[in-house]
């Protein structure tokens, strides 16, 4: 192993360390997941010239170049600098210094998104938008967070799985006039979602809102548009998702029909309430956990500081985390392992 390398520094720079001694690769972020496929170009040329040819679509929607010589870090540092100053400052105006020295952080991490109603008949925002508005408030910094924003409740983004996510929700609008009474949004709801459509004795459509998620299956499903999407744009917060061998689970709801305001004053305040729960010390622990070192209701606290919330707005009471240990979490005793047949030791008797 070369011990004059920084592996750390490297890591900070947006380098990943490889299993070959001195190689590296390079992670670029793609905020929103959707740039110019002109920096396809880039990607080309920086895996032919300094990587070994390849190139790995991240698990976080980065654009990754494995096979990165130590001593060529720099070389490929000057060559992104275009790069960053494009996507990073000019797309999504993020408050940073641009120079040859690469990425200053890898912190807050890439915001991953699901295509969006850019595209997809489901979706019920702009991912893309909402996401570069994200980066401008949490990027560039030295404290962890990771977020991926769904275009709707299918969550096709793992909103779920991540420190923050933000899925698009939609409140529906209900003609009883073009109703035709055919139970079509009915189905649709019992099939796809939360089952909160009935048909009455009239042959109209009575709706539980209590447990509507705005997803829009039954604007999908009327064949008459007695259902729409209103034009407000809502969201739901889930936090405390994560992955991981130790501990993981899913995010729990935070925040239920929130604006976009509300949204991005929250995003605001991560980084303040980081530095609260650090001391002003970064180090490597991600949002949920600093979520559970502060405890919920603090966390609340900060988070939602100076915010001002839309009347729609629900916020959680209490969060009850159900997480997935993986030491202490049986209850039989640990089986002796050994081989069944074959040669036995001296001894022992093969238990078929």
């Amino acid at each position: 192993m070369n011990h004059d390398i920084n592996i750390k520094e490297t890591r900070i720079n947006c380098f990943r360390q490889s299993k070959i001694d001195g190689e590296f690769m390079l992670q670029m972020r793609v905020p929103g997941s959707l740039i110019d496929a002109k920096y396809l170009e880039k990607v080309t040329h920086i895996a032919k010239t300094w990587g070994n040819g390849t190139f790995h679509l991240g698990m976080r929607q980065t654009l990754n170049m494995p096979g990165i010589k130590y001593e060529n870090i720099p070389a490929v540092n000057a060559y992104i600098e275009d790069y960053i100053k494009e996507v990073e400052v000019e797309m999504c105006g993020c408050d940073m210094d641009i120079n040859n020295a690469g990425y200053p952080t890898i912190g807050a991490r890439n915001v991953m998104a699901c295509i969006g109603n850019s595209h997809c008949i489901k979706a019920n925002v702009n991912t893309h938008e909402l996401a570069k508005k994200i980066e401008k408030l949490v990027f560039p910094s030295h404290y962890h967070i990771k977020t991926s924003i769904a275009g709707c409740p299918n969550d096709c983004a793992k909103a779920h799985f991540n420190d923050f996510g933000v899925i698009g929700m939609a409140k529906m609008e209900y003609n009883s006039d073009r109703c035709i009474g055919c139970g079509a949004c009915v189905e649709a709801c019992n099939h796809h979602s939360t089952r909160v459509l009935s048909l009455n004795s009239q042959g109209k459509i009575d709706k539980d809102f209590c447990c509507c998620v705005g997803c829009g299956e039954c604007v999908l499903a009327c064949p008459t548009s007695a259902w729409t999407r209103k034009p407000e744009k809502y969201y739901r917060i889930t936090i405390g998702g994560r992955t991981g061998k130790q501990t993981p689970r899913m995010g729990k709801t935070f925040l239920a029909w929130a604006t976009e305001d509300v949204v991005l004053g929250m995003f605001a305040n991560w980084q303040k309430f980081s530095a609260w729960v650090l001391d002003y010390k970064p180090e490597y622990l991600h949002g949920g956990h600093l979520i559970d070192r502060a405890g919920y209701h603090k966390f609340k606290e900060l988070i939602l500081d100076g915010v001002e919330l839309n009347p729609e707005l629900l916020v959680a009471d209490n969060i009850f985390w159900d997480e997935v240990e993986y030491r202490g979490n049986f209850n039989v005793k640990p089986i002796s392992m050994h081989h069944t047949s074959g040669p036995q030791p001296e001894g022992k008797k093969s238990t078929h």
